[in-house]
């Protein structure tokens, strides 16, 4: 039914082979779907644009194991591949390769193409190959990507060294596909104007380099894993979302969105760059790159003070990472150019060198739209800015996976929740419930019958 592509290392080539093997699938019109394994946005940005599907996030770290086989059983499509992070056996810290691409190939029981990088290896690949297939016993292995290769002479020697082994497909280097990156990763498909010929040149590279004779049986052989499914929760009222979403705000998880209409909410797109803000009763404002957008989003005065009377009236409003940068008083680029934002929170949020990364548990400390004091969260930090005040009253208590050291953040008031914290809702579904039940509130009070 699938096969997960794993690199033996970050920066492998694994992106590159996942979407030259969906670009390919979907030239030959088979519905294909797309997995990636951790918290990455970005990654799932590019797996949408080539297959026209929602790419779902799998990690067991955000939600849990179980969800993590209910979200594969309930989402895979005849044809579905997954794509790994890092490299195979790397995974949480402290906590051994729980969250790995290993760890989540085992939960699904699925086979794994391993993406070898050749540059400069030639004999010592089998030591290599040989170190990843016998590691750990309870994977299953379809064969492996030759990535990177450099001659037709270098091919031999590799292919004399994995003699014993599947060689299921061959990438020479490339000069003409190189997707850019920066602060955060790979720059978004909506910043990427020549993507579809990108897109095409993918397509023709999973065309030739492929050994699709083996591949295709991999693809098509079903699976009697029963995994069991999600209970769905009921429908309540129909309150409006307005979910920020263009070039600036585009870091959503697929499931928090399902979510949200899951618990009743219809939910409206638009874009804080250009768009006036729209009727609604609550407010998603998700992560993205707002720095490198903060001249436009603060030109754009009409929508930032609607949004900071709609939050002062007591809209339930979400923002996350990115969001809340934009609900700061102000954001200061990388160039220390300073733009007036929202100003709903009493901070201003500063471009720094260091990144900030990494699992996080939080101990929630106030009550928001999205959780009870003393709730406890897991959820993930990636981000480059930094405030320049502390919260007088924080929202989370965090504590990293792999030391004890506390810190503090979010802002919150009580109908707004603010936080450099990125969740995922899909084993939470109460989160999305209860920010659905504080709209509905908000609208009814809006419009009493």
């Amino acid at each position: 039914m699938a096969f997960v592509i794993a690199g033996e290392r970050s920066g492998a080539g694994k992106t590159t082979v996942t979407l030259a093997l969906l670009a390919a699938l979907k030239r030959r019109n088979l519905k294909v779907r797309s997995f990636k394994v951790g918290p990455d946005y970005i990654d799932p940005m590019f797996h949408r644009h080539v297959t026209g599907q929602a790419c779902y996030n799998l990690d067991p770290v955000l939600t849990s194991e179980a969800y993590v086989q209910q979200c594969f059983a309930q989402n895979a499509f005849e044809y579905s591949i997954v794509e790994g992070v890092m490299g195979l056996f790397d995974g949480a810290a402290g906590h051994q390769d729980f969250a790995s691409t290993a760890h989540i190939a085992r939960l699904l029981d699925l086979p794994i193409l391993l993406v070898v990088d050749c540059r400069s290896l030639s004999y010592s690949v089998a030591a290599i190959v040989h170190g990843y297939r016998s590691l750990d016993p309870r994977l299953k292995f379809a064969g492996v990507v030759l990535n990177r290769v450099g001659s037709d002479r270098h091919l031999e020697l590799l292919k004399s060294a994995l003699e014993n082994v599947p060689i299921l497909g061959v990438l020479r280097r490339q000069d003409t596909i190189e997707i850019p990156d920066r602060h955060l990763g790979l720059v978004p498909t909506d910043e990427l104007p020549g993507l579809n010929e990108l897109i095409d040149r993918l397509a023709e590279l999973g065309e030739s380099c492929f050994d699709w004779s083996a591949l295709m049986p991999l693809l098509a052989t079903s699976t009697e894993a029963d995994f069991g499914f999600i209970q769905e929760p009921q429908g309540l009222d129909s309150p409006r979302i307005a979910i920020a979403r263009d070039a600036a705000f585009n870091f959503y998880y697929q499931d928090n969105l399902e979510r949200l209409k899951q618990a009743g909410a219809e939910l409206i797109e638009w874009s804080p760059l250009k768009d006036p803000l729209p009727d609604a009763d609550g407010l998603y404002f998700g992560g993205g790159f707002p720095e490198m957008f903060a001249e436009t989003l603060s030109k754009n005065y009409a929508t930032r003070t609607a949004i900071r009377s709609a939050i002062e009236s007591g809209m339930p409003t979400y923002a996350e990472c990115g969001g809340l940068m934009y609900l700061s008083e102000k954001i200061v680029d990388f160039s220390e150019n300073t733009f007036p934002m929202v100003s709903a929170i009493p901070t201003t949020t500063v471009m720094r060198s260091r990144l900030t990364l990494g699992y996080r548990q939080a101990t929630a400390l106030q009550t928001t739209p999205i959780v009870e004091k003393s709730a406890l969260l897991h959820g993930h930090e990636f981000h480059r800015s930094s405030p320049t005040s502390e919260p007088e009253n924080p929202l989370f208590e965090l504590k990293g996976l792999s030391r004890s050291s506390m810190q503090y953040d979010g802002w919150q008031t009580p109908t707004l929740h603010a936080s450099y914290l990125h969740l995922h809702w899909g084993a939470t579904p109460q989160i999305p419930q209860r920010f659905v039940q504080y709209c509905t509130k908000f609208c009814r009070d809006r419009y009493p019958m």
